[in-house]
């Protein structure tokens, strides 16, 4: 028996197996989101961190690749909250750890990702692209622009990691809430990052989210078909899988983060970009960031360091996003990973 929700949502997509890979900023490629596609779940092209060439160029490629439906992500982070005084003690703090490279941290720093929720050219970008799902990572946009993006057909999705915020979904009237527990790898997406995190693993949160009359995605720690086949039990109609691509060929991730992989042990930090996220421990995790710049501030002195060390050798400054299953990683390609995992 299908849960409410299960297969008017998949229907909708096309979905053969309930199995969505994350959009992972950094990456997720055209390719990865095409394999899954193409092997009957839903690939996911992440925008976030892109402008809108990029943005434009990323879904001309998976257009290129697949004829399946894909999902696009977009930030809705609130726009950074300048603080010179803040930002210059946060790049007095790295210092000695550039100077560790012969360098120095930047004089000044940039909010390098925009808000979706002020971007009107990326509202046009989407309107005109037109792609079979849109999910939505730290906070939801604003309605005038999800009026417009519901106008467009495309089933609409957002990140919670409580209650309050799967409401909040549910009231601004989207078609699915992506349930994302405390063991996934990459950024929480709270609303609000200085607000009490409950810390709810996958499971329990999934229970929490099943009576708000959306259908639920599960996203944290799913790295087996036996994971997948305990969310559904939980309540979820699909799982949301982003460390488990990680070592895919068709991903873009770097020769040291498949190495960090196996190492197993992961952090959650706000010091790489001023928001909590997970990945695996390195010299950057072990740095305090409680009193990191704000998002997105921060991550342009992260990356001004990861570049830095670089030269140097040392890939231990790098953003190794990933969840507390990524020893578990499984490198071959994405298609054998959709049906290794989808229950």
């Amino acid at each position: 028996m299908k849960k409410k929700g299960e297969r008017s949502m998949l229907d909708r997509l096309d979905m053969r197996h309930p199995l969505i890979q994350a959009p992972m900023a950094g990456v997720s490629t055209p390719e990865l989101a095409a394999a899954v596609s193409e092997a009957g779940g839903l690939g996911s092209v992440a925008l976030g961190a892109l402008d809108i060439p990029g943005a434009k160029e990323a879904i001309s490629k998976t257009r290129a690749l697949t004829a399946r439906p894909f999902a696009v992500n977009l930030f809705c982070h609130r726009p950074a909250r300048r603080d010179h005084a803040r930002e210059a003690a946060w790049l007095d703090r790295l210092r000695p750890e550039f100077e560790r490279f012969g360098s120095a941290p930047p004089d000044r720093l940039a909010e390098i990702y925009e808000s979706f929720r002020a971007s009107p050219a990326m509202l046009a970008t989407l309107i005109e692209a037109r792609p079979a799902a849109i999910s939505f990572h730290f906070g939801l946009p604003e309605p005038a622009q999800l009026q417009a993006l519901r106008a467009t057909g495309a089933v609409l999705l957002a990140t919670a990691t409580s209650e309050t915020e799967g409401r909040a979904i549910a009231e601004a009237g989207l078609d699915g809430i992506v349930a994302q527990g405390w063991q996934a790898g990459g950024h929480r997406g709270m609303f609000d990052p200085d607000t009490r995190d409950e810390r709810l693993e996958t499971l329990p949160l999934i229970r929490r989210l099943t009576g708000l009359g959306l259908p639920v995605i599960a996203a944290g720690g799913i790295m087996t078909r036996e994971d997948a086949r305990k969310a559904m039990e939980a309540g979820a109609v699909a799982a949301q899988c982003g460390t488990a691509f990680l070592l895919a060929p068709e991903a873009a991730t770097s020769a040291a983060h498949r190495m960090a992989l196996a190492n197993g042990r992961t952090a959650m930090t706000r010091a790489i970009s001023g928001r909590p996220a997970r990945g695996m421990e390195n010299l950057f995790t072990a740095i305090d960031g409680t009193d990191a710049a704000d998002y997105p501030i921060a991550y342009d002195a992260g990356k001004a360091l990861n570049a830095a060390s670089l030269v140097a050798g040392e890939t231990g400054y790098g953003a190794f996003w990933a969840g507390t299953g990524g020893a578990s990683a499984i490198a071959r390609p994405a298609a054998e990973t959709v049906a290794a995992i989808s229950p």
